[in-house]
Order: structure tokens, then sequence, then C-alpha cells
């Protein structure tokens, strides 16, 4: 019924033009708003070709001066203050019709806001006009004990939000300068910086040459450093990453990381450490106070003890695929029968199938392999680790062993790109380098190099 009222009080000539669809409905609501002089003046420029008649919410800011005020905004009493409002009868929100009125009485309310507030004791009342807007980032919050302030932000729209105890960032850190106790006069030091740098290189040298005497104490010093960092040290632990979680699975339950996490957890134990510690390193950066706590620690234990620690920081820090690895599983004579097995992440990374044909007659005998040599690879897969595990009516192969993965490393085929070998070959030229002879040049012995006599003992 109200619609029909509604439009009723159009003028006929704007029904007849919204029946034929000449005016869109979202106009025609907008245009219960108008009076009949309104709508008169409206179809003037309808008719007229070189005019623009407003619609939809143009044609709104039209009837209403320009502006679209709802009176839901208003900070005073509507009713009271005698304006007039239009509502389309199609809506709930009735709009002010005189926009500079509105915001007469608005502003009146706001200056009667901004003096309660000053009354009730607040630092600042700061009105903020419709050019402006209230950056909640650039605001902290601050009591009202505490010097904050009311901001209240007026909207263009005539809606006004109020914001009680607030202070701006630059306001909020001039308040914490003044509150923060000045400070003493910075007191001239013992020594200027040159004096301190004479010090400290001469006690450097002193401490250095009394070092050469104590290997003890230097190797737990240099133990030390190497664990809690330092400017002049750039050692960090392995990560051991894998890309793929088989790889990392079939890494973290291997037996010889358990092996070697009960010799770290001893370690951490034997340290002080938390048991739960991931690395006896530290990971990254340095800490001189852990340093010299790690330090004078290592001073109190054996020889013996000290030993275990070296062996557990060196396993950490030893690189993965790095040429040491080589040289030290050489040198030690590792059996990698004793550590490691074949699994199914190592199978499932195996593709060429001429490695995959040399296996099979490593474990099965070259006869198999001939015969299975044009098979799939996951044929010939099985076949390696059915012998391995004994089944399917094969015969178990024991302690067999990857050539890749042995000490030294050997490659399948001539086509290289195997690490390990390369590191193999890297060794095998260091051994054959360090086994030459040393040129005779007549001079005898370096005098300038004092005989130590053997080496030197492990504590002072």
């Amino acid at each position: 019924m109200k619609r029909t009222l509604a439009l009723g009080n159009l003028l006929p000539r704007i029904r007849t033009l919204y029946a034929a669809e000449e005016i869109d409905p979202g106009t025609v609501r907008t245009l219960t708003l108008a009076t009949k002089r309104q709508q008169a003046d409206w179809l003037k420029l309808f008719d007229d070709p070189n005019a623009y008649a407003p619609r939809n919410a143009n044609l709104k800011a039209w009837l209403l001066g320009g502006q679209t005020i709802k009176a839901e905004h208003a900070l005073f009493d509507v009713a009271a203050s005698g304006l007039a409002t239009l509502t389309d009868l199609f809506g709930d929100a009735p709009c002010f019709a005189d926009a500079s009125a509105f915001w007469a009485a608005q502003n009146a309310a706001i200056e009667a806001r901004r003096e309660a507030y000053e009354a009730q004791g607040w630092s600042g009342v700061v009105i903020l006009p419709p050019s402006d807007h209230f950056a909640s980032w650039e605001y902290e919050k601050c009591p009202k004990r505490k010097g904050g302030r009311v901001y209240i932000d007026v909207r263009g729209s005539g809606e006004v939000v109020i914001h009680e105890g607030y202070l701006s960032r630059a306001h909020a850190k001039r308040a914490e300068r003044a509150a923060q106790p000045v400070a003493d006069k910075p007191k001239r030091p013992e020594v200027t910086s040159a004096q301190q740098t004479y010090i400290d290189l001469h006690r450097r040298a002193a401490v250095a040459a009394t070092l050469t005497e104590h290997p003890g104490v230097a190797l737990r010093l240099m133990l030390a450093f190497t664990m809690a960092g330092s400017p002049l040290w750039n050692v960090q632990p392995e990560r051991a990453v894998a890309r793929d979680e088989a790889t990392r699975e079939s890494v973290e339950t291997c037996r010889a990381e358990t092996a070697f996490d009960v010799r770290r957890r001893a370690v951490l134990a034997l340290l002080g450490f938390p048991p739960d510690k991931p690395t006896v390193m530290r990971s990254y950066g340095s800490d001189d106070r852990l340093l010299v706590s790690i330090f004078l620690r290592l001073l109190d234990l054996p020889d013996a003890a000290v030993l275990d620690v070296v062996a557990v920081v060196m396993g950490e820090t030893l690189g993965v695929g790095h040429v040491a690895i080589e040289a030290v599983g050489v040198t030690l004579g590792v059996d990698m029968a004793e550590w490691w097995q074949a699994d199914p992440a190592f199978f499932d990374l195996l593709r060429d199938k001429e490695v995959l044909g040399a296996m099979v007659a490593e474990v099965a005998g070259q006869t198999v392999a001939d015969a299975n040599a044009k098979e799939k690879g996951a044929t010939l897969k099985k076949i390696v680790s059915d012998h391995l595990a004994g089944t399917d009516g094969r015969q178990q192969v024991t302690g067999w062993m990857p050539r890749w993965m042995r000490f030294p490393a050997v490659a399948y085929t001539e086509r290289g790109g195997v690490g390990s070998v390369r590191a193999n070959a890297l060794v095998a030229t260091a051994k054959a380098e360090a086994m030459q002879p040393e040129p005779d040049t007549g001079l005898g012995p370096n005098p300038e190099v004092p005989d130590s006599g053997g080496s030197l003992p492990l504590a002072a």
C-alpha cells in the first residue's frame, strides 16, 4: 500500500514514462522523494536533448541539494530540530532535505560533545574534519590518566565516530621520552680507544704465545669456539636435509644416525645442556657468555671426555657430500654393511638400467643378469631385493653394498657423475702426492724450525 501511495504521488507523465520502461525502477523510486515542482523540473531536463536528467544515486543527490545525509547520523534530536526529512517510502532510512541546515545543527552538536569531554578531564579533544581520516594504525591506545585524547572523526556522509583514549604515535613517543628520567652525563672512560687497542693487542700476543705451551687448554678453547661461535669462526652444524620424505625418513631411522644420536645425547648431558637440544653446536651467530661457560666446563673434564665431545662436534659439522667423508671413511676402513642395508627409499631412487643390470650380476650372477637384460627396471629391482631378503625362492645374499656406498667408492660405468667416486679420486691423488719423497735441497734441516722432540701432550 505504501508503494502504491508513493507511486500515486508522482506526476502522470512520470508514471507514463515508467510504464513505457523509459524510466528505470531505481529512478522512479528516487522520484518519490521529490515535490511536484522538483518532478516538473526533472521532466524539463528529461525532455531537453541538450540537458542531463540525473538518474538513481545522482538523482537523489540532485533532489537533496548535492548531498545525501541519513537522519540516523544526526547527533541531535531530529524531531526537535524541525529539519525536514524525506523518504521514498521504499526504504527505511529517511534523509535530510537540506544538507546545509543539517551541518549547522550537526556542528553545534559536535561542539557540545567536545566541551563535555574537556569537562571530563581529557587532555585534548581533536575534531577531524571530513577531509581527514582517523587511521587507527597511526595511533596508540592511551588512557585518560596518562594523557589520552578523544578524536571526533567527522565523515562526509554526516556520520560521526568518536575514538576515546588515543594518542598519535608522535605524541606517544614525546610522552614516553618525557616520562623517562634524565640520564646522567656519560663519564669519560679511563682509557682512550687507541690505548685500549694497544692493551688488547699485547694481551692477545701474550696469551697466544702461552697457549703454544698448553695444547690441552688450546684444544678446549678451540672446541668452545667451534660450539659457541665467534666473529672469526664460521662453523655450522650440517642440517642434512633431503627434498623427499622417503629419504628423510630413511636417514633419520637408520642405525648410524641412531648410534650417533646416542653419543650426542651423552655429550649434551656431559656439558649440562638440555637433553632435547637438537645439536651440540650452536646453529648460528656467536654467544660470548656461552663460549666462556663451555670453555670452563671443558677445563674440568678429562682428556678422554673432551675427545668424546670433539668427535660429536666433528660429526655434526661434517658436510654432506664433502671430500672429508671419503677421506675419513677410507682412513678408518668404514664398513658400510655394518651401518646400512637397502631399503624401499633406495630402490625408488634407482633409474639407470645399466646400473641395475650390474647390481643383478653382483647378487644373482652374470647368467641371471644376462637372462633378464631386457626386462623392465621394476623387474630388475625385484630380483635384487629378493636376493637381499632371501624371498621368492632366491638365495639370500648378505653384506651386499652398492659400489657408490663403499669406502673407497667405485663407479658402475665410465659415464661419471657420482660424487663419492669423484671424492675418492681426490683422496687417492692426495695420498699419492703425500707418499712422494721431498726433494733433497742439500741444506739439511731448517734451522728456523725448532725440534719439538716428539708430539705435544694433549693436556699441559
